[in-house]
């Protein structure tokens, strides 16, 4: 590999180019916020935590990395992906690295391979392409650097200048990790994120062993409808203790729908039974979408929701390995009406913010743009997930600004595992937003001041004020 370029991701226009390196570098320091991801706080809570491997730093948490290559047939075992079943997995770190080295030429061309790129050249200083015959001088190379002081994750949060990072933790979790984090004196600011998925989703594997949890850590019994929501309500209550400002909702569909309370109380009724009937899973989700809009204009917290994903599609794979594996698909999701019950009843409410995202692109013009150009609500999260690339940072400006307006979107999240990804996933983000302004400003839509002031909107602090941090 050659040192990274200067003016990568810009388009080769010398007149747009000249005018992104000008944006670009009136953001390039700006902090980090992180307001949605999935690094595990457990890494910040104890100051003498290590990264371990190369391996466990770059391949092992990035479901990223380790789908392209089960993809050509690596097996995830080869990997040192945990297993759940009793699979044994590879638990030697170089045989895994070399591996991952060998097949280096499979992310030619895709997001994951500008992240690694990007992360082995700016955080290691390595300009070289993992192969099969360098693989173990690489290898040296990362685990001395990971060996030393300057690579602990509190150290790294501090050098990546991370102003804020949002973790995401279950409803039942009583976040040991973030009230040690808190306790510590070190001045790093990380937030859980409220998650109550696998209480609320009552179709959710274990979902009696989850709502146990919730109930321990609220110290609720929860034995109707009423005590569930008391529950739920607590540990948002607590959750705001230890710094957080938003919850986070996934679902198969868009669906939104109003509940009596006895109909909630009868599905409550039934699942603790065991005797749910079929349909009682996606109607009480709709249901439960609701109420945590509801929550949410009254306790202030950011309402996240992802829909359409159809979870876990190798049954294999989820059977061995379990959840997060690669293995989620997107699927067709309607906004339009899904949502029109929740936004009926909180959508016209300003202290109400809702974010929501898609990986249906198909609905940004159609759908996404023109809901979120209206409701006072409703705010359009950033190209998420499949679509975090360059090209779909650049479909998702051409067709949801015009409608939608650049204030009524929430700025970039990194939505991660792999921690040391995160600056160079915002500096992709952040070059694209320059590149797409660049090409604005040259067709006289806008002016240079203008393109400042929304690059600087783009790369911190339409994230910061939508997620109230």
């Amino acid at each position: 590999m050659t040192p990274l370029p200067p003016d990568r991701y810009f388009r080769p226009d010398p007149a747009v180019r000249s005018i992104a390196l000008t944006l670009y570098a009136g953001i390039a320091d700006l902090p980090l916020i992180c307001p949605h991801g999935h690094v595990d706080p457990a890494l910040f809570a104890d100051p003498d935590a290590r990264f371990g491997s190369p391996a466990n730093l770059l391949i092992i948490p990035d479901h990223y990395v380790f789908r392209m290559l089960y993809s050509q047939g690596v097996p995830l075992e080869s990997l040192g992906v945990p297993s759940q079943d009793g699979t044994p997995v590879e638990t030697d770190p170089r045989a895994i690295w070399r591996r991952f080295a060998e097949h280096y030429p499979l992310f030619r061309g895709t997001p994951s391979g500008i992240w690694l790129r990007d992360t082995l050249s700016t955080l290691f200083g390595i300009d070289e392409k993992p192969s099969a015959d360098n693989a173990d001088a690489l290898y040296e190379a990362i685990d001395a650097a990971l060996a030393t002081p300057e690579f602990k994750p509190r150290a790294l949060f501090e050098r990546f200048n991370i102003e804020v990072l949002a973790t995401t933790d279950a409803a039942g979790d009583p976040l040991p990790h973030h009230r040690a984090i808190r306790h510590s004196g070190w001045t790093g600011r990380v937030i859980p994120t409220f998650r109550p998925d696998a209480v609320v989703n009552l179709d959710t594997p274990g979902w009696k062993d989850h709502l146990d949890r919730l109930s321990a850590a609220s110290g609720v019994d929860i034995y109707s409808y009423a005590t569930f929501i008391e529950a739920l309500e607590n540990r948002r209550a607590y959750f705001r203790e230890l710094g957080a400002t938003a919850t986070d909702h996934a679902a198969l569909t868009a669906y939104t729908h109003r509940m009596t309370e006895i109909e909630a109380e009868g599905m409550i009724q039934r699942a603790l039974a065991g005797k749910s009937l079929r349909g009682d899973a996606a109607a009480f989700t709709a249901h439960m979408l609701t109420e945590m809009a509801r929550m949410s204009l009254e306790d202030g917290m950011v309402m996240q929701l992802h829909p359409g994903s159809l979870r876990n599609h190798n049954a294999s794979v989820h059977a061995r390995f379990g959840l997060d594996k690669g293995a989620d698909i997107p699927t067709r999701t309607d906004f339009v009406y899904g949502l029109k019950h929740l936004l009926d009843l909180y959508g016209n409410d300003p202290r109400l913010t809702l974010v929501v995202f898609t990986l249906d692109e198909s609905t940004y013009a159609r759908e996404l743009a023109p809901l979120a150009g209206h409701y006072p609500a409703l705010r359009l999260g950033p190209p998420w997930w499949f679509h975090d690339s360059l090209n779909g940072m650049r479909r998702y400006f051409d067709q949801v600004i015009e409608t939608a307006g650049l204030y009524n979107t929430a700025g970039f999240n990194d939505d991660t595992r792999a921690f040391p990804s995160i600056p160079v996933r915002h500096d992709v983000w952040r070059r694209a937003a320059c590149d797409w302004l660049a090409g604005l400003v040259t067709r006289h839509l806008i002016d240079e001041d203008d393109a400042q002031a929304m690059a600087h909107d783009l790369a911190y602090g339409l994230a910061k004020r939508t997620y109230k941090l």
